[in-house]
């Protein structure tokens, strides 16, 4: 049950139905019928992927109430002992105490990041294994990696750090709990939640509004645009090259990288807007997953503005525990003594940063490729911070102004180059695959090919589909060019005109689809691309 197909749009119809006439305090019921039914039915081929998801959600649930319990106790009996403890005392006594709740918290982060790992590494390490010794000592394992697991993974294991970090108490129903972990528009593909910021909307029973209705139905279809109109047409052309890269010229290599930048876009921003569409029509706000990306002036602010929550969830609790570890602060000092304040505080940054982004190159696949990919980024953003004030000085000396328009336009183009050399290894097969293609799209170039029926049939592309993805590409910009000079969203300021102009919108938006849109019979839709992870 594809979220573009009718019959998802039929099963959040007939849940939205039942959320509203259930009584307030039951409503959560209802989404978590919903959540584990939607499900099961895509793993409807494996049943047994199910359990995955129940364990995840049981361990973490189990595992919270044991913190924070634990957590309880031991404060009560330092309050127990107030004016009886010496200083060294008590400090050696909240020395051990830490030590427990990180047993209990590491436990639990083990268990869980341990299976992700298992199934979605394990492959990949045999394989590395086998490579380097030149033996088959390791077999490959026939693993299936469940639907959507780093997703409530990394969410439930956010949930079980804050519990440590006694930002909110312990759920007691594990039932909520599991509705959290499992929330159906969401649990494909993200948005990465916070449970400070999800859960109470969850459990809430928001009534259902008209307003919420219109808002959530207009992102849905935006999301319908994008991914049916654009990412879709694509995929065929973005799959073609990279498999066969040789027997096509490096206009053909280059030209793919650009659509797949596009594609890319279309498919994950496009899904997210549908998953928080449909929220939006019970009433829960989802975190905003994209912003505008590909306006982003440095690497940095890209990653700020692109797959933001899981930005969000690797910068709360990864970069920023090691940037301040014990082992961090003693380099800082270190680093001080030797090469001054400047480089004791960016080296130690710039490190927890790069090793942020290879976990980030990680998490996208089982593939050295994606080391590279997390290297190429990190590298970059530890060089930026490294050189920061050098770029400020030369600046000055060439009197440019940040608000110069050529050179905000030049920061445009220089982060999206640097943006497509990283998405070379995520179509490339491999990594030595993806510097070929690179080599030839900076050696091979004949632009004249681009004006050619037989060239863009090689790339199972034909005009009508270049007219159709231009048309709609200039859409997109004109939308995020609105979006990007006003803080109010573009479909509140829609639904806050009239009645005919919001069904005008609507319709134009749905035609569009419906007439451009590549689905039905003959046509081959992808699965949405992090789907896989």
């Amino acid at each position: 049950m594809s979220y573009t197909s009718i019959n998802y749009l039929l099963y959040v119809a007939v849940c939205l139905l039942l959320y509203g006439i259930i009584p307030k305090t039951k409503r959560w019921w209802v989404l978590l019928a919903a959540s584990m039914g939607f499900y099961g039915i895509i793993c409807r081929e494996h049943p047994s992927l199910v359990l995955f998801i129940l364990m995840t959600a049981a361990t973490t649930y189990g595992g919270g109430l044991w913190l924070e319990k634990y957590i309880e106790q031991k404060d009560a009996y330092v309050k127990s002992q107030k004016g009886k403890w010496s200083k060294e005392e008590k400090s050696a006594y909240k020395d051990k105490v830490t030590a427990g709740k990180k047993r209990i918290c590491a436990s639990v982060l083990v268990l869980n990041f341990g299976v992700l790992a298992f199934l979605k590494y394990f492959n990949f390490f045999a394989d590395t294994i086998n490579s380097v010794t030149g033996r088959g000592s390791v077999p490959r394992l026939g693993l299936l990696l469940p639907i959507g697991i780093s997703f409530y993974t990394f969410q439930s294991m956010g949930y079980i750090i804050d519990i440590y970090r006694k930002k909110y108490k312990a759920e007691r129903n594990y039932l909520k709990f599991l509705l959290f972990v499992s929330f159906f528009p969401q649990i494909v593909q993200g948005p990465i939640a916070f449970y400070s910021d999800l859960a109470h909307q969850l459990y809430a029973g928001e009534d259902v509004r008209f307003e919420n209705i219109k808002q959530g139905v207009l992102l849905i279809t935006w999301g319908f645009f994008k991914k049916l109109v654009i990412a879709d047409r694509l995929v065929t052309a973005v799959m073609t090259v990279p498999n066969d890269c040789d027997s096509y010229s490096g206009t053909a290599v280059l030209l793919t990288a650009l659509m797949y930048a596009l594609q890319l876009y279309a498919d994950f921003s496009g899904g997210i807007d549908i998953s928080r569409g449909v929220a939006q029509l019970f009433g829960i706000n989802m975190a905003e997953n994209f912003k505008r990306p590909y306006f982003s002036k440095d690497i940095s602010e890209y990653w700020h503005r692109w797959h933001i929550t899981l930005g969000a969830w690797l910068r709360e609790y990864l970069f920023y525990p090691v940037a301040m570890s014990k082992p961090f602060q003693k380099m800082g000092k270190a680093l001080k003594a030797k090469f001054g304040m400047k480089i004791s505080k960016v080296l130690p940054v710039s490190i927890a940063s790069l090793i942020t982004f290879l976990v980030v190159g990680i998490w996208h696949g089982a593939n050295w490729k994606y080391v590279a990919f997390g290297a190429w980024n990190g590298g970059i953003i530890m060089i930026s911070t490294l050189l920061e004030s050098n770029f400020e000085s030369w600046k000055k000396k060439l009197h440019i102004e940040n608000t110069n328009k050529l050179f905000i336009v030049f920061q445009l183009f220089r982060t999206f180059l640097i943006v497509l050399v990283g998405y070379y290894f995520d179509i490339a097969p491999d990594f030595s695959t993806a510097m070929h293609m690179m080599y030839m799209s900076v050696t091979d170039l004949h632009p004249s090919e681009l004006f050619s029926r037989e060239f863009l049939g090689s790339l199972s592309l034909c005009r009508a589909d270049v007219v159709a993805v231009l048309a709609a590409m200039v859409i997109m910009l004109i939308v995020s060019l609105k979006q990007e000079h006003s803080e109010v969203t573009l479909r509140e300021r829609i639904c806050k005109r009239s009645f005919v102009f919001q069904s005008l919108v609507f319709l134009l938006l749905l035609y569009a689809v419906i007439i451009f849109g590549v689905y039905g019979p003959g046509s081959n839709p992808a699965d949405f691309y992090y789907m896989q992870f």
